[in-house]
């Protein structure tokens, strides 16, 4: 897996959000940096779908923020408003 091709694009390299984290190819950091990456084209998704301009994939935002806030050590992930705004 090349880290440069999941920063460029992470739903090319990985199906969900969870797989990032079980990447044992990825340091921490590197996990970060491309659920971060994931999260921006999320939240670009939901403003496109916003402005009718849908037709992609189904945004992951939530999927995403879980996963980072599994990655920063816990919290609670189903608590915590999950918009376009972050």
């Amino acid at each position: 897996m090349s880290i440069d091709k999941a920063l460029t694009n992470p739903a090319d390299v990985y199906n969900e959000p969870n797989q990032v984290l079980q990447d044992a190819s990825l340091t921490r950091e590197q996990k970060m940096e491309v659920l971060k990456c994931w999260e921006y084209d999320a939240r670009e998704l939901e403003v496109a779908e916003e402005e009718n301009m849908a037709g992609g994939a189904p945004s992951l935002l939530r999927a995403v923020r879980k996963s980072i806030i599994e990655l920063q050590g816990g919290g609670a992930a189903e608590h915590s408003a999950v918009t376009k705004q972050g």
